[in-house]
This record gives structure tokens, C-alpha cells and sequence, in this order.
């Protein structure tokens, strides 16, 4: 009966932990800027390619940062064998410069996806207060993605 009672108060004092801690998720005074996609095609199967979805999340509490977010949309294409759903795979680069200080910035990375897109990509950059514009671009032919944003 002892180690009924517990477990059952730690399953109160998780429930209301778990509570407190999906309450306060996001921040209230957090924003939220999309930039154009990026059309690109992609490595990893005879004919690959798809869009990108880019945008960047701001807050007054972060001071200088913002977090800049790239997500695939669904990869389509066929692989080297009779796949119609390949994995595709593509460089990835997103240039930011910031129009107030001249502070600037690269984030590589590789991104994959396929059928379902991808996992969400997401760096915290210090990218300093002011006017920011982002490029999109990608290591194989691509239409770039471009978008501004404000940072508190």
C-alpha cells in the first residue's frame, strides 16, 4: 500500500510538472517570419527534387538571436531502382546579413528527405539586432529562397 501511495504522488507531481512545462512551451512575445521556398532538385536518386519551406523565429528575450528554420516539403522522383519514393539528399546553404550592423553569416548542412519530406533543420544564430535578409541556396540547380525579417 506504501509504494501504491508513492507512486501515485509522483504521478501528481509529474502530471503537474508535464502541465507547467507544456504551458510554457513557446514564448507569448515570440514571432514567426516564412520566406519564400526553395525549389531545388537533390542526389540520391535518377531524377529528385522538391521544395524547401525557410523561415525564421524571433524574441525580444533572446536579445541578438533569432532561430532560422528549413524544412523539406515532400521529395519527389524516381530512384535507381524501380522506387518511385527515393531518399534524396542536398546541400544546403542559408546566407543571412544583417542590414543595420553589416554582421553577417553561413549555415551549411545536408538535408535529407524523401516521400514524407524531411526532419526540421533549425539553428539558434546570433544575428544581431535589426533588418535581416536571407538566401536560401542549395549545392545542386535550385531556384533560391529569399526572405527579411526583423529581429527585436
Amino acid at each position: 500500500m506504501r509504494l501504491r501511495n508513492h507512486a501515485a504522488r509522483a504521478l501528481a507531481v509529474l502530471s503537474v510538472a508535464t502541465a507547467g512545462f507544456l504551458a510554457t512551451g513557446a514564448p507569448a512575445s515570440a514571432a514567426t517570419t516564412e520566406f519564400g521556398q526553395t525549389q531545388t532538385l537533390a542526389n540520391g536518386a535518377l531524377v529528385c527534387g522538391g521544395n524547401l519551406r525557410a523561415w525564421a523565429t524571433t524574441d525580444p528575450g533572446w536579445r541578438n538571436n533569432a532561430i532560422l528554420n528549413v524544412q523539406a516539403l515532400p521529395l519527389n522522383g524516381f530512384g535507381s531502382s524501380a522506387s518511385f519514393a527515393p531518399v534524396c539528399d542536398v546541400g544546403v546553404n542559408v546566407h543571412w546579413r544583417n542590414l543595420n550592423t553589416g554582421q553577417q553569416g553561413d549555415w551549411p548542412f545536408v538535408l535529407v528527405a524523401g516521400m514524407y519530406g524531411s526532419i526540421l533543420y533549425s539553428e539558434f544564430k546570433d544575428v544581431g539586432i535589426g533588418r535581416i535578409v536571407v538566401d536560401i541556396t542549395t549545392s545542386m540547380p535550385h531556384i533560391p529562397g529569399h526572405g527579411e525579417f526583423n529581429n527585436p
